[in-house]
Formats: structure tokens, C-alpha cells, sequence
């Protein structure tokens, strides 16, 4: 998970992307990077750190010219070194920068082809750069000479799609020609057009999310759909194209549980009325396992576990408090690389109204639980305040299967729902009553608010890897990989329970 935009202006557009990475700085804290194109020249900036630590004002000025994209990491594949912080550069054919959301699942054998075949180095363990690398070769077998149209460049890019395998969402520029924007023929993760008119023209922006387009006053267009690539030539001019087969819109429900910002609109679905349908489905789950009259009140876990607290609150008719005051200067512990630094910033980011707490029965409404850690802090805090029973109730499904589509989600071992029930994930975590959403009702909530979206990416809860490439070989790999034993020796529900099988395409 990253944020992406790119921006073609009629003025400088680096303080344009300043802003909007800031807008989209929720999507990783890890490191950001601009890069501008100016008369066919590139200039970048890039580093570790948050948006606002890593720019400075030397820094922008030498971030010139009307068009450039910006990208804000949270790091998943790969490290988090500041060499592979993006946007990545490539200086042949013509020279491209490029910024990618998502996850490859095939890297391993592209770098490869990328060696044996396509004579090209590969300098970091970034997917991005290789992705980078994809298309550059293709833009060079597509191009005509030192010649490239809008055809030649949808044929790159279905070219891109046939080769690359996974989760992908990127912005790029060629210098000289225009920016470009596409999307996976999956549609895992988000992408939207936007555009600003003026007297000389229209500008467009792209980003990951809908608050980027409005933050900046540009006017939301549409999403980019599943395999459809977008170039905007130096002339300004707009040219669309589907650019692969087979597509189908499978966006990631993850990004509605808790990534997206909830004044996002995500192919057609509003993320906060998503999560207000969530409240009420879960609602309906906890009335079946806890008696009501026992819960006193509910609270919510800040941010994003707000709309579905009111809901659930509103519909059990129990009164709804705010318990925990964040700290908004504090990270988000999700995105925090390593299980300590996650612990130690979880009582730093929450304190505790102990009035709130005293001698009351908690409902306790999160986003999700992932690794559990961030759970048992808060269910902990919860008794020091002088709560007598402590219920915890998650707006998502059990996570009980690794992300490989941009999620810092990746191995079994990590997530606190894998191999245990529901009753040992509530001893594990000290809480009284566990309740988790029903992966059903999870998608429903999204398909209430727009009832066009039809099919989901939920591996991480229903084991279902849409792109149909995952398997358990490739999950054990990237478990040898980060050098974590998994914690179970009985047979793993992974290799009975997953569906390998990608969707049917929508008509």
C-alpha cells in the first residue's frame, strides 16, 4: 500500500504534489519522492521519512517544470533503504520516471527475463524497478525509432499487462512525450482521474484516491478501470485505451476496512458509508454473541473504527463514548515496520479517559486485528482505567492468510487469527468476548454502497488470490524469505482452503 499522483499543469506542479502526497500520506509514512519533467529533463528528490521531513524548501525549487508524479511509501516487498524509495528513473528509451502502488507476485521471473533476455541490470529488490524496467523495454519494441504516439504507448503497456503478474497501479512519465497512468486488469488497487479547467486548458491529475483530486480542486472524472491505461501527450491532450483482455474489477476490501481515507470515494463506493454498513452488519453479529444488556458502552479505537461504532452503537442502542484521545502526531502502527516499534507506540498514540472507563462493561469496536499486538495493548489499557469486562469487536474478518498484493500482510506466522479460534485469539489478546465481522457481511457493506461491485480482493480473509497465481509453494517461499518458522505443525488450512481459481471476468 502506497499513494500515488501524477499531475500534468499549465504552471509548476511542485508544490501541487507536495500537497497531494500529504493528502495521500496516510497511505505510507516509510519515505516519499516528486519527480518533475522540464524540457524533457527530469528532476527528482527522494528520502526517508514523512512527507513534510522530506522536502525542503531548496528542495522544491529544484523540483521544476508543469508536469511530475509523487509517490509516498509504505514498505512491503523489498526494504525500506532510501535507494528504493520512489519514484524509480530509467534513462533508456527516451528516459522514464515511475511510481507504482501494489505488489508484483511474478518479480522473481521478470528480474530474470529482465537479465537473460532483455539485457537490462536491476539494482535494488524493489518490484517497482522492475516493473520500471518492463516497461521501458516494452516502450523501446513499441517505439518507432526516436518516435513514440499514443498507440505506440497502449502497446507497450499491453504488453506490460500480458508479462506482469499482481497488484499494480502506476504513474510514469517519458520525457519528451507525456505522463502516463494504468492500472492492473484486476483493478486490486485504486486509481482515479480528475481534471481542473482553466483558460489555458485542462490540467489532470491521477492519485490513489479521490481526496487527492478534491484537496487540490481538481474535479473528480471516473476511476481508471481494470486494464485501462491513460496518456496525457506535452500537448495536453487526453488519450484513453482498455489495454488488456479478461479484465474484472476485484478492488481491495482492505482499502475500505482501514487503508482509505473515509472522504475517499473508491470505484464508485463511498469508504465512509462502507463503514457505517459495516457498524450495522457487525451489530447484528455482536447481538447473536453477547447479550446486549451486558454491554454498557460502546467505544471505538481511533480513526478509523469510528463510522462503524456509531452504527453498531446506534443499532444495539447502547450508548456510544469516546474512550481513547490519539495522538495525531504518532504514526499508524499498522505501517510501522517491526513487532516492538509497533508496541511501544501504541500507548504514545492512545490515553485512556479513565473516567469513561470505571466500573462500565467495554465494547471495544477496532478495524480489523492483524498481528493482535496493537489489540492487547488497548484491551489492557482499557482495565488499568478501571473497565470491569472488556469486549472487543473487529469491523473486518479474521485475517488468517497472507496479503501479496501490497499489504505488509506476508507471512502466516505474523497474524494473530492464523490456526487459532476465535475463543484463543480472545485469551491471546485478554479481552472477555471476541467478535469478529462475517466475510460475507464485509462484502456486502461495500456492494450496499455501490451495488455494480460484484467481486472483491479478500485473500487476506477468504484465502481467494484473484489473480490466480498464488500458491502455496510461493507463499512458503516468501516465508523463507523474511526467516520466520511458522508457528504451526498441524496441516496448514492455507493449502486446503485456498481458491486459486481468478474470477470470471464481468461481462
Amino acid at each position: 500500500m502506497c499513494g500515488i499522483v501524477g499531475v500534468v499543469s499549465h504552471s509548476p506542479v511542485n508544490q501541487l504534489l507536495y500537497d497531494a502526497l500529504l493528502l495521500l500520506q496516510h497511505r505510507g509514512q516509510d519515505a516519499a519522492g516528486i519527480a518533475t519533467n522540464h524540457s524533457s529533463m527530469f528532476s527528482m528528490f527522494k528520502a526517508n521519512g514523512l512527507v513534510r521531513d522530506v522536502f525542503r524548501t531548496r528542495n522544491m525549487r529544484s523540483l521544476q517544470g508543469n508536469t511530475g508524479i509523487g509517490h509516498c511509501r509504505y514498505p512491503t516487498a523489498g526494504s525500506s533503504s532510501e535507494e528504493e524509495a520512489q519514484p524509480f528513473y530509467v534513462n533508456a528509451p527516451f528516459g522514464i520516471t515511475l511510481a507504482h502502488n501494489g505488489n508484483l507476485t511474478n518479480q522473481a521471473q521478470l528480474k530474470d527475463e529482465l537479465f537473460r533476455n532483455d539485457r537490462r541490470h536491476i539494482n535494488t529488490d524493489s518490484d517497482s524497478e522492475v516493473l520500471l524496467n518492463v516497461l521501458a523495454h516494452e516502450v523501446q519494441e513499441a517505439a518507432d525509432g526516436y518516435t513514440l504516439n499514443p498507440d505506440a504507448v497502449f502497446k507497450a503497456v499491453a504488453a506490460v499487462h500480458r508479462r506482469v503478474k499482481g497488484a499494480y497501479a502506476v504513474v510514469a512519465q517519458i520525457a519528451g512525450h507525456g505522463m502516463l497512468a494504468f492500472r492492473d486488469p484486476f483493478g486490486i488497487r485504486p486509481l482515479c482521474l480528475g481534471v481542473n479547467e482553466t483558460e489555458q486548458g485542462n490540467e489532470y491529475l491521477v492519485a490513489s484516491e479521490s481526496v487527492a483530486l478534491e484537496g487540490l480542486g481538481f474535479r473528480f472524472v471516473r476511476d481508471i478501470a481494470p486494464g485501462e491505461a491513460v496518456f496525457i501527450d506535452n500537448d495536453g491532450n487526453l488519450h484513453e485505451r482498455q489495454c488488456a483482455e479478461n479484465t474484472s474489477l476485484n478492488p481491495c476490501a482492505f482499502e475500505f476496512v482501514y487503508l482509505a481515507r473515509p472522504d475517499s470515494v473508491i470505484d464508485g463506493a463511498s469508504v465512509y458509508a462502507t463503514r457505517l454498513r459495516m457498524g450495522e452488519y457487525l451489530a447484528d453479529k455482536v447481538r447473536q454473541e453477547i447479550p446486549v444488556d451486558e454491554i454498557d458502552v460502546v467505544m471505538p479505537i481511533p480513526d478509523s473504527s469510528r463510522p462503524a461504532a456509531i452504527q453498531l452503537a446506534l443499532k444495539l442502542g447502547v450508548e456510544y463514548r469516546e474512550g481513547f484521545i490519539k495522538n495525531r502526531y504518532i504514526g499508524r502502527t499498522f505501517i510501522m515496520p517491526g513487532q516492538g516499534m509497533r508496541k511501544k507506540s501504541v500507548r504514545q498514540k492512545l490515553n485512556a479517559i479513565s473516567a469513561e472507563f470505571k466500573d462500565k462493561n467495554v465494547l471495544l469496536v477496532d478495524d480489523s486485528i492483524v498481528r493482535g499486538t496493537t489489540s492487547r495493548e488497548i484491551v489492557q489499557m482499557a482495565r488499568e482505567a478501571g473497565a470491569r469486562k472488556v469486549f472487543f469487536a473487529s469491523a473486518a474478518p479474521p485475517v488468517l492468510y497472507p496479503n501479496v498484493y501490497g499489504i505488509d500482510m506476508p507471512t502466516r506466522d505474523e497474524l494473530i487469527a492464523h490456526g487459532r479460534t476465535v475463543e484463543e485469539v480472545c485469551k491471546e489478546i485478554t479481552a472477555d468476548r471476541v467478535v469478529y465481522q462475517d466475510v460475507d457481511a464485509l462484502k456486502r457493506a461495500i456492494s450496499d454502497v455501490n451495488p455494480a461491485l460484484k467481486n472483491f480482493e479478500a485473500s487476506c480473509f477468504d484465502g481467494v488470490y484473484v489473480t490466480g497465481d498464488v500458491t502455496p509453494e510461493y507463499l512458503d517461499n516468501l516465508e523463507s524469505a523474511r526467516h520466520k518458522p511458522s508457528k504451526n505443525t498441524i496441516e496448514d488450512p492455507v493449502r486446503t482452503q485456498l481458491n486459486l481459481n481468478p474470477p470470471v471476468a464481468a461481462e
